[in-house]
């Protein structure tokens, strides 16, 4: 799954898909999935925070 076109996505179904690849790609490291896509993370979180999920780096995934 490319992630180029994440900002037409949905947020819910987005949201699902990177915390899949964060817990299987990524050892949860948000930076290192931004970097891979080459994609903004200020751009991914405030895309998710549309639909009020934000990144807990504890979790290591959004919620």
């Amino acid at each position: 799954m490319n992630l180029a076109n994440f900002e037409s996505m949905d947020p819910i179904m987005l949201m699902s898909i990177v915390n899949m690849k964060l817990r299987d790609d990524f050892a949860g490291d948000l930076d290192k999935l931004v970097n891979y896509f080459d994609i903004s993370r200020e751009a991914l979180e405030a895309k998710l925070a549309t639909a009020g999920f934000e990144f807990l780096p504890e979790a290591k995934q959004f919620r």
